[in-house]
Formats: structure tokens, sequence, C-alpha cells
């Protein structure tokens, strides 16, 4: 039985637009071929080329029942479909889970599972967290955006790049990711160089716009610091 769509207050999960359009057109398909399957596989009689064209075009995003049906409908799974997972509901939708798959690999009963799915941060123990990574198979970067820690982390991370003195730092980040500490270090030098010598390219150029390229690229790097030491952790492990 498919499931009905979700209820206003239930968005869905971050949609990946352009792979929508991509696997569509890799499937030789069109607009009204997909939605003519949406509508005779999957039930889904308010399914329109318009919508899936609005869905491609970044204007709607299809709630959960929707892009699991659009993901039997283009041969992919759901987490082709998805950005960057980063609640629990996320994650489940992009595994192509059922909230009673979860709930039983970690012991719990379906409505205290959901309810961890309504908080906007994952609060479970650290037990359930450990048999959580462990389920959906996530990574370290994954653990702590769904534990709420990624904004701590960033802010931590913009305060090193800009200063010399990473070291207290090093002990800050220590405590929030579960990381060797001369890891941390090495990433964060590599981060703090990385990052100077941007500013001191951009300074070389000598030119009036100079001033506004060094604050465009320090933004840039700084909007995505977390991306740039999880990279830089992965290129100094041993």
């Amino acid at each position: 039985m498919h499931q009905p769509p979700a209820p206003p207050n239930q968005p869905g999960p971050p949609f990946n637009a352009p792979a929508a359009r991509r696997l569509r057109a890799a499937l030789g398909m069109g607009p009204e071929h997909v939605a003519y399957d949406l509508q005779a596989s999957y039930g889904m009689p308010h399914a329109t080329p318009g919508l899936v064209l609005a869905w491609e075009g970044g204007e709607l995003v299809p709630s959960s029942p929707e892009l699991t049906a659009l993901a039997g409908v283009l041969w992919c799974t759901p987490g082709d479909l998805i950005g960057r997972p980063q609640t629990l509901r996320e994650h489940r939708i992009a595994r192509g889970l059922a909230p009673e798959d979860v709930a039983g690999a970690l012991g719990l009963g379906l409505l205290p599972y959901l309810q961890l799915e309504e908080d906007a941060e994952w609060r479970g123990t650290d037990r359930l967290t450990a048999a959580l990574a462990d389920f959906l198979r996530l990574s370290l970067p994954d653990v702590i955006t769904l534990t709420g820690k990624e904004k701590e982390l960033a802010e931590l991370l913009r305060s090193a790049v800009t200063t010399a003195r990473r070291q207290p730092y090093v002990r800050q980040v220590c405590k929030l990711i579960p990381l060797d500490k001369r890891l941390i270090d090495n990433a964060l030098g590599e981060l703090y160089e990385s990052y100077q010598a941007q500013l001191a390219a951009t300074l070389s150029w000598g030119d009036f716009t100079a001033t506004n390229r060094i604050q465009k690229l320090g933004e840039d790097f700084l909007a995505q610091i977390v991306a740039h030491f999880w990279s830089a952790v992965e290129k100094k492990r041993p």
C-alpha cells in the first residue's frame, strides 16, 4: 500500500533537482513519462508533467512519499535524489528505510522513535547514537551534524584560521570531536596556511579591487570551513 502524501508541516528532505533532471534524461524519459508512471504505478493522480518540471527546476520540493516514488520511476535510490542529509529523518529517507526499520534497530517503539525524528537535533544517548551510526552507516561528519555540533565546530574553526595561536582551539575541537589531538592540530595548521595563502595571493594583485576580492575569498573560504576541515582531516590521516 502506498503512503499518502506527507502533511504540509512535514517538508520533504533536501532535493537534488539537477540529479533528478540528469537521471530522467539518462533514461530518455520526458516529464510526461515520469508523471504517467507516478500516477499509474504509485497512485499519485496529482502528478503532472508540470509538477515534475517544478521539482526539477527547484520551484517545489517533493514530499517524502513523492521522493520515494520518483526514485522508483527513475530506477535509483532516494539517496540519489537527496542533497546532503542533515537530520535523522533525512538520513533515514536517503537510505530508503521505514521508521519501523530504524526504531527496531535501536530497540525503540515506533512512537518514541518518531519523537526523536521530530526533534530538530538528535537527542539520543551515547548508546543510541552509536547504534544509529552503525545501522545507518553514518560518517563522523554526519554524526557531528546530526547531533547539532556542526555550528559550534564551524565557529571554532573560523577563529582558529584567523589566528596563528591555534593550540587553544585544538583543545576545544578535541573536546567536540573524538579524533587524535595531533590529527586535529595538523588539520587546523593546513586550514590556517590555506586561508592565509589565499589572502596573501590576493594582496599581490595590487589593483583597486583587491580589497573586495580579499573579502569575498575570505568569506567564501570561511563559509565552507567545516567542509575544508574534514577534507584536511582525511589528507592528514596516517
